[in-house]
């Protein structure tokens, strides 16, 4: 049992969540949207395509590991110990997703293409925070993001209303579609004595131990975090890497 992988990635989202005043501007659908009316690629813009295309080999591994957002919603389930119902619920996210995208896309368009690449779009140095208004912008999203955890259950803002995570979905699709390797959870369900200690830990809710029954381990809410391979008494989970 690797417990202190969990213990570092618990940390490395700790540290993301301090952090999260200085780079939120780097996580913002709407700078790329103000970008894109000014024919700029943000920092953002740069961001979420780097998500887009390490989909293809890591999955969602930002949403376990690097994510400021995921720490806010582990505090909030040690408030409200509630796991988030998921589903077709799910697909709740894609939809304002969509119209997101479609509007960045028009936004380039009549701006005439894309003209420059700003890294640091409307950041001081790098530094998201300009002036007293980027504190009530960082309070907005902040409040969003517990608000959806508390309400809905652990990660509810990761299942219902994250703008990043449909990145990575749409990528991790494709990905299957073209049968692209990547990393990927593999099971042994002989092993399995169904305890269900993999499903009850997992961050996002999922019903592992179905998966592990079934023998189909790809989900589009796997986040990667191994948590279910470290709570396992019979090591019937590790990681792997291959096709689907």
């Amino acid at each position: 049992m690797t417990v202190n992988r969990q213990r570092i990635r618990e940390w490395v989202l700790i540290v993301s969540m301090v952090l999260f005043p200085i780079t939120f501007y780097y996580l913002s659908p709407y700078l790329i949207v103000l970008g894109a009316s000014e024919g700029i690629v943000s920092g953002s813009f740069l961001l979420f395509s780097l998500l887009f295309f390490s989909s293809f080999v890591l999955g969602r591994i930002w949403c376990a590991w690097l994510c400021p957002g995921a720490e806010v919603q582990e505090l909030c389930h040690r408030v409200r110990k509630k796991g988030a119902k998921g589903g077709k619920l799910d697909l709740i996210k894609l939809g304002p997703w969509t119209v997101w995208v479609v509007v960045i896309i028009a936004l380039f368009i009549r701006s005439g293409g894309i003209s420059t690449v700003q890294p640091l779009y409307q950041t001081w140095h790098g530094i998201s925070i300009l002036a007293a208004g980027a504190v009530f912008v960082l309070a907005g999203v902040l409040l969003l993001i517990s608000g959806l955890s508390l309400a809905f259950g652990r990660r509810g803002f990761c299942h219902y209303g994250c703008w990043m995570a449909p990145f990575m979905i749409v990528g991790g699709k494709l990905r299957d579609l073209l049968r692209f390797p990547h990393l990927r959870l593999r099971s042994d369900k002989e092993k399995c004595i169904h305890c269900k200690a993999c499903s009850r830990n997992c961050p996002m809710s999922l019903d592992v131990e179905g998966m592990v029954s079934k023998g189909k381990m790809d989900h589009s809410e796997c986040i990667n975090c191994g948590t279910c391979i470290d709570v396992c008494p019979k090591g019937v989970i590790r990681y792997g890497f291959g096709g689907p």
